[in-house]
């Protein structure tokens, strides 16, 4: 799972609402929920708002969030009982007592803080974690959709281009190529009935989840120590806020794949 500073790349920045607006659910209509007292797990919980949101539409759920932070969730006391939050690095072994225990697992926007060799090997936790006839549920951006639009004709997009190319080069977390094959990685783990939904957002929103999105640029410039970065941030930075304020923006398709737990 993310570091305090890949982070700012992902779940802290990606407002969950958003997400249920373009998909127009919170649990895929294909995973039963009628079952009581049924155990659901977020992992990658980062605020906490997929769980809130489920505990409003599960009365009697027992949900889990995890993450390698939670910083940016809400502190404990001030969560309804039935969520309870904890520290998980994904890449490390499952917490002891957790193997199948859950019905449902939420998993989302890893695709900047997995490579491709990570993949598998979380796959198999996730399998792991879920009790025979479980389900999951896995969303990401997919970048090989990257489009990068204008509202207007005037509108200009090569700062935003070049602050895209500038981490995709330094980093290759931040062009993953893992996420539009995401079907058969739960396929290969055990998980039958892998079922995909795609979607992309219409303009506004689009719009809107790029503006929120440009927040991460920020939080990298004050904690990176690459002054290389550091000084094209300075640069890139001003002009792409700039660029987005004409009507640019950057967008790809939104993916979520299922599967069941045999």
């Amino acid at each position: 799972m993310a570091t305090k500073f890949e982070t700012a790349f992902t779940r802290n920045f990606l407002d969950n609402s958003r997400c249920t607006n373009l998909f127009g659910f919170i649990i895929h209509p294909k995973i039963p929920t009628d079952a009581p007292n049924l155990r659901v797990a977020d992992i990658g919980t980062g605020t906490g708002l997929w769980l809130l949101d489920v505990q409003e539409r599960l009365q009697d759920a027992e949900l889990d969030g995890f993450d390698i932070s939670l910083d940016a969730a809400p502190p404990k006391e001030t969560l309804p009982a039935r969520v309870k939050l904890h520290h998980w690095d994904i890449k490390e072994d499952i917490p002891e007592g957790l193997k199948g225990v859950y019905d449902i697992i939420n998993v989302r926007f890893f695709a900047f803080t997995l490579l491709d060799d990570d993949i598998p090997r979380v796959a198999a936790k996730l399998f792991d974690l879920l009790k025979p006839g479980g389900y999951i549920q896995w969303g990401e951006p997919d970048v090989e959709t990257v489009r990068f639009y204008s509202m207007l004709p005037e509108c200009k997009t090569e700062s935003l281009r070049s602050l895209f190319n500038l981490f995709a080069v330094q980093d290759s977390r931040l062009k993953p190529t893992w996420t539009n094959r995401l079907e058969n990685i739960l396929e290969n783990a055990g998980f039958v009935e892998v079922d995909r939904v795609a979607k992309d957002a219409p303009p506004h929103l689009a719009y809107i989840m790029h503006e929120a999105g440009l927040i991460m640029h920020y939080q990298i410039l004050r904690t990176t120590s690459n002054e290389h970065i550091a000084n094209k941030l300075q640069r890139l930075l001003p002009e792409a806020v700039e660029e987005t304020r004409q009507g640019a923006y950057i967008t790809s398709s939104r993916i979520t794949v299922i599967g069941k737990k045999p």
